[in-house]
């Protein structure tokens, strides 16, 4: 099938993995983090503080998605759907009114869960239950959807400030969810796709093993993995969320620096459709080993250049990897684990994940606030992808050989 025809076949599925993606931005660090430097205003927080607020709601959420992200397992996508939507837009409905630190962290709590969490896993365990010899296309295809929400709306919440304030964005966010993404996401995805006659013999001819989540947590490889597949949303988390400290550090224009959100989220989807070719030709495990060096790059460009120009190299060369990344780890783990406890096993991954999104904010506003440079950070964060990177070429290897092994 060529690509046009699998676009067209299953253009309901893949709009609407596409649309799950891109509504989690409302609870993605990036577009909370465009108010950031208002919630720190207003709570009277320094960058450590509100750093260590966002940590402890996003280390709640991580620790609360293993529960809650199996029911992809035993629940239709769509019913999952009807749960979802509305606890994000009710988190973003409070975000709006809440004047108290406390009621700030479950906010955050919820955002995180629902949307970065839930929304992303619920997209992404669909693609890889759904789709098997063209699982990367699939996947390439629903992933892009963060990057149409990382290249528009921070665009849009800038030109919304000139006529709303930061609350009133979040309360019509809220409105928006309720009356746009429920209704639409819920009628693409509530026929769950059934593969054809050649995925059927596909998958009946293979005898790849499907891992329960407990064998998983004991497959030595898996932990090594984490070292590579955490690096991502650690990094783009950190800088993503400490962007106004950035902004104040190098003198960019806010709006200015908007604009590159455009040039990631272009390179990003470029990437990601690439991505999805290599995947399907040359299998995801083949590919762990190069998914960071454009990462690498990228922290580099951060360090070395102070100019504004410079923002859009790097966030380039974040595009770049973020496509590879963000394919990739929807088709690797049906890919070694198969799919049959896929909801399981992705939650636990996203919880990590997700703790790392935590735990990147927290630090480096403790490391900021006691006087440690921030781009030295960042220079430091590039040499750990390089190192993570050599260690992957070992760990694909391994994976591939055991793979032929069992088959």
């Amino acid at each position: 099938m060529n690509y046009f025809s699998f676009l067209v076949n299953n253009a309901r599925w893949l709009l609407g993995g596409f649309l799950l993606t891109f509504f989690s931005s409302f609870g993605q660090t990036f577009f909370i983090s465009l108010s950031g430097g208002a919630i720190r205003e207003e709570y009277g927080l320094s960058n450590g503080e509100f750093g260590l607020t966002y940590m402890l709601a996003t280390l709640a959420s991580a620790l609360t998605l293993p529960f809650l992200g199996k029911i992809v397992d035993y629940i239709s996508v769509a019913k999952t759907v009807l749960m979802i939507v509305p606890a994000l837009a009710l988190a973003s409905l409070v975000m709006g009114f809440s004047h108290s630190i406390i009621l700030l962290i479950v906010v955050i709590y919820c955002l995180r869960l629902f949307g970065q969490g839930m929304m992303t896993h619920v997209s992404l365990t669909a693609m890889g239950k759904w789709y098997s010899s063209q699982r990367g296309r699939a996947v390439s295809i629903a992933v892009v959807g963060h990057q149409a929400g990382e290249a528009f709306l921070p665009i849009i919440y800038s030109a919304a400030l000139l006529i709303f304030t930061w609350r009133e964005t979040w309360t019509i966010s809220a409105i928006f969810l309720m009356l746009v993404a429920l209704p639409a996401i819920y009628f693409l995805m509530q026929v769950e796709r059934v593969p054809g006659d050649a995925e059927v013999s596909e998958a009946s001819s293979s005898k790849a093993k499907h891992w329960t989540r407990a064998q998983v947590l004991r497959d030595g490889y898996f932990w090594a993995m984490l070292i590579a597949v955490l690096a991502p949303s650690f990094i783009g988390t950190t800088l993503f969320f400490h962007q106004d400290y950035l902004l104040e550090l190098r003198g960019w224009d806010k709006l200015e620096f908007s604009v590159s959100f455009t040039v990631m989220a272009v390179l990003t989807f470029v990437f990601a459709l690439i991505a999805g070719q290599l995947v399907d030709r040359f299998s995801a495990t083949s590919m762990l080993p190069y998914f960071l060096l454009p990462l690498a790059a990228a922290c580099t460009a951060m360090w070395a250049f102070e100019s504004v120009s410079g923002s859009y190299i790097f966030m380039g060369l974040l595009g770049v990897s973020y496509g590879f990344s963000s394919t990739l780890f929807g088709a690797l783990w049906p890919e070694i684990y198969g799919t049959k406890y896929l909801g399981a096993v992705r939650s636990i991954i996203i919880a990590m994940m997700v703790f790392g999104t935590a735990v990147g904010p927290g630090l480096t506003g403790y490391l900021i606030d006691i006087g440690v440079s921030y781009p030295l950070q960042i220079l430091i964060m590039g040499i750990y992808c390089l190192a993570a990177s050599v260690i992957m070429l070992f760990v694909s290897r391994k994976i591939n050989a055991r793979r032929l092994a069992d088959s």
